[in-house]
């Protein structure tokens, strides 16, 4: 769907941001695109928390939904996993006050379309709008490669942390599982193996990492990047 080429299609809207003088803001904003593009943005809610913006989107179904990456109630991070998990999938464009290149990087990773920041909303929100509505990924060229010079970083660790540690193909596969907080009937029954393989695999990651519980096992995996987050 192109903004450009699609006559008076109506988008519907759900601001995220837990302030609401910025969502007044973003309101002027769209309605001022209203008036100068065949483009019709319409807000059918608004959300200051993870709570609320699960609830809008799961009942609302919005098209396109604008998140500040930093909520009163909880982190943007953990609104964009919530709302990937709904059903009828909404676009996601973030918007946020931080341009460092560790923000970025998590929101894009955890599965935003977009990042802008709130510094130059006025000069990229309806382009990075238009890309998302697209079906597109939306970063500016000095954010996209400060992201994969980001991205390259971390793979570079994490293919490093994993030669050192030298961890097997099923011993990350369970690894993975464990970090989903499956039982190790679930790792089993995901892996069509046998508990007692499951724990002996549990064994010799917790001697291969150094800790001696899942939980152990679990904050150190994530601290070092083995699986995604």
């Amino acid at each position: 769907m192109s903004i450009s080429t699609t006559v008076q299609q109506q988008v519907s809207v759900l601001l995220v941001d837990d302030d609401a003088r910025f969502r007044q803001g973003l309101q002027t904003l769209l309605q001022f695109y209203n008036t100068t593009n065949d483009q019709r943005f319409t807000v059918i809610g608004e959300a200051a928390s993870v709570e609320q913006a699960v609830h809008l989107a799961a009942e609302q179904h919005p098209m396109l939904i604008l998140l500040d990456m930093e909520l009163a109630t909880g982190d943007g991070i953990a609104a964009l996993t919530e709302l990937l998990k709904l059903e009828q999938r909404s676009q996601i464009l973030v918007l946020s006050g931080h341009q460092e290149d560790e923000w970025v990087f998590r929101a894009m990773r955890a599965g935003a379309n977009g990042y802008v920041v709130k510094d130059d909303l006025a000069t990229q929100l309806f382009k990075a709008m238009e890309t998302v509505l697209s079906n597109q990924i939306y970063l500016s060229p000095e954010l996209a490669t400060r992201f994969f010079q980001t991205f390259r970083f971390y793979n570079g660790q994490v293919s490093e942390a994993k030669s050192k540690l030298h961890l097997t193909e099923r011993e990350q596969e369970v690894l993975h599982w464990l970090v989903q907080g499956a039982s190790n009937e679930e790792i089993a029954a995901h892996l069509f193996i046998s508990v007692a393989t499951v724990k002996a695999h549990l064994t010799a990651i917790f001697s291969k990492l150094g800790v001696a519980s899942r939980t152990q096992a679990i904050i150190k995996t994530l601290k070092m990047g083995l699986v995604g987050c």
